[in-house]
């Protein structure tokens, strides 16, 4: 007879750990759908929306920043960390939005961007106000400039989103922003910084928000002891000894420290992942640890191409670093920032070359010639449900679970990234073309996103992709996604893998301890899966007799 108490025990734990092994699926507010028809989309859309989720059969949401802003970098510049952008609705929205998904079993993650705030935020117009020398200005980090009346910027520095990384305000003086000008950097040296977090993590936390998804996490302490070094001398400095002065300093983790005492005040304890793009995996694995923030991003497979031996690589290393914190790893394909990953995997391999995959061809206007969508809708698909059935969480990116590609063709006077009116190297023509708002209908204005247009261009081609469709089609993406994240449930076990010999390169195999099988053919030949293709419950593509097609996955059940 089973021990009542043993079982609730571990309910209790596993409520707790539900994110060790969540699916978890990103929203950007302003594309997903828009309930009041402005072409921006709000949290009521979501509201209206929460049976698609709930249908997809997805663990949790991440919502991208919904606070007031001027969207100087798409949210990513906010003016009030305990609000509601009233463009997007009201705290009493969120509160509904927040009780519908909780109804529907879906946790709720939302971005809190610790960095920078907005230049229209109370704190930095007290600081302009004030002036020099001012204990409001001691929040953010203004120093005077270079030259005989400071007129140059305190250093050369470039900011991340293209142009000089200090802005001279009226008296003369100069702030540091590590992104747009509109973002200046915190100085969290100062306690009032660190203690007004804390109470934006407790106020969030106290509307039933189950977690957190920190912006840069990597980027809050700073060294500007002076002399300041000189961009070159910048670029020359070790970046994984803790001790640069820009960026992943060891003391960051006293900050998360702070905060995982406030997480841990809940019940069950708030969750955090960081975005934190450091230089080694175990600079990775310190904001993974459980005095921290417990989970960190892994960002790996958005830079690799779809090989084999990139994925096995990847993939084992991410394992052994989850083992060595105690954390579960991530697995993303896509988010807000990047060229969605169907369109990567249509175009022709990284090989190894530096960069961001499908920037050149969105700077190019997206000429179809150089991209097979079909094929890279065909890799993406076999590459997601690798992922789903790895141990670890995997996040999702709105719109990937319809197949959609990156969106080209926006005209400069339709694009919003900062990082393309700055011209930053890094983003090419920006991250607009991920960000176009869904289609959730085949016709209509802007194709059911809201009822008059949408706020970014989307292509004629989104109406084979709308959701109306998908949803008829059981040899749609959408229909394999849900079919994934259904039987995902069945298949998670203890976070273990052990791989198995294809005899060949490119294929790679995986038994979970649960007795689960994961194939993946990255070549194009077929592979023969012999008898146990009788047990196969799912696959990317239909096999043809036991067969394997190439560029697809498969999931065998037990016997």
């Amino acid at each position: 007879m089973t021990d009542p108490l043993l079982t609730e025990t571990r309910e209790d734990e596993k409520t707790a750990a539900w994110w060790r092994q969540a699916a978890v699926y990103q929203i950007y507010p302003r594309s997903f759908a828009d309930a009041n028809g402005d072409g921006l989309g709000d949290i009521p859309g979501i509201v209206s929306r929460v049976d698609y989720l709930a249908q997809l059969g997805i663990d949790a949401v991440w919502l991208s920043p919904f606070y007031p802003s001027a969207l100087a970098d798409g949210g990513y510049d906010v003016a009030d960390y305990r609000d509601v952008d009233p463009r997007l609705g009201t705290l009493e929205d969120f509160d509904a939005m927040v009780a519908a998904l909780h109804e529907r079993g879906i946790r709720v993650v939302v971005d809190i961007v610790p960095n920078h705030t907005s230049d229209l935020h109370e704190w930095f117009q007290e600081a302009l106000a004030a002036g020099r020398g001012s204990d409001a200005r001691e929040r953010y980090i203004f120093r005077d400039g270079e030259g005989p009346d400071g007129a140059e910027p305190p250093t050369d520095w470039g900011a991340a989103f293209g142009g000089p990384a200090w802005e001279r305000v009226e008296d003369g003086q100069w702030y540091l922003h590590s992104f747009a000008t509109e973002q200046p950097d915190l100085n969290w040296d100062h306690p009032e910084v660190r203690a007004d977090f804390l109470k934006t993590l407790r106020f969030w936390s106290d509307r039933g928000v189950d977690g957190f998804r920190i912006d840069v996490a990597h980027m809050l302490t700073k060294d500007l002891t002076e002399p300041l070094p000189s961009r070159a001398e910048l670029e020359l400095l070790d970046r994984s000894s803790g001790r640069h002065p820009l960026a992943d300093r060891d003391e960051v983790h006293e900050i998360y420290a702070e905060w995982r005492k406030v997480f841990n005040e809940y019940d069950p304890p708030r969750t955090a992942v960081a975005e934190a793009w450091v230089e080694t995996p175990e600079r990775r694995a310190k904001y993974a640890s459980a005095e921290g923030l417990g989970q960190a991003f892994n960002f790996d497979l958005l830079v690799a191409d779809f090989d084999a031996d990139q994925f096995l690589r990847i993939i084992a290393d991410n394992l052994e670093q989850a083992r060595a914190t105690g954390s579960s790893t991530t697995w993303v394909l896509s988010n807000h920032d990047v060229t969605r990953h169907a369109t990567r995997y249509g175009l022709p391999p990284l090989g190894g070359r530096p960069g961001k995959q499908g920037v050149e061809w969105v700077e190019a206007g997206g000429p179809e010639d150089e991209l097979d969508r079909a094929r890279g809708a065909r890799r993406a698909n076999a590459a997601t449900l690798l992922l789903l059935g790895l141990p670890g969480s995997t996040y999702l990116y709105q719109g990937e679970e319809l197949g959609l590609h990156e969106v080209a063709a926006i005209s400069a006077e339709q694009r919003q990234d900062p990082s393309f009116f700055r011209g930053a190297s890094f983003d090419g023509l920006g991250r607009d073309g991920c960000r176009v708002p869904l289609p959730w209908t085949a016709s209509g204005s802007s194709f059911g996103f809201g009822a008059d247009g949408a706020h970014l261009p989307q292509p004629a081609w989104f109406a084979e992709h709308a959701v109306d469709v998908e949803a008829a089609d059981p040899s749609s993406t959408l229909s394999l996604y849900r079919d994934a994240l259904r039987l995902r449930h069945l298949l998670q076990a203890e976070e273990a893998l052990v791989w198995t010999d294809t005899g060949r390169a490119d294929v790679l195999r995986f038994a979970r301890p649960n007795g689960w099988e994961i194939v993946t053919n990255f070549g194009e030949e077929p592979f023969d899966l012999a008898a146990d293709a009788a047990n196969v419950v799912l696959s990317s593509l239909a096999l043809d007799g036991q067969l394997l097609p190439g560029e697809a996955t498969a999931w065998i059940a037990p016997a």
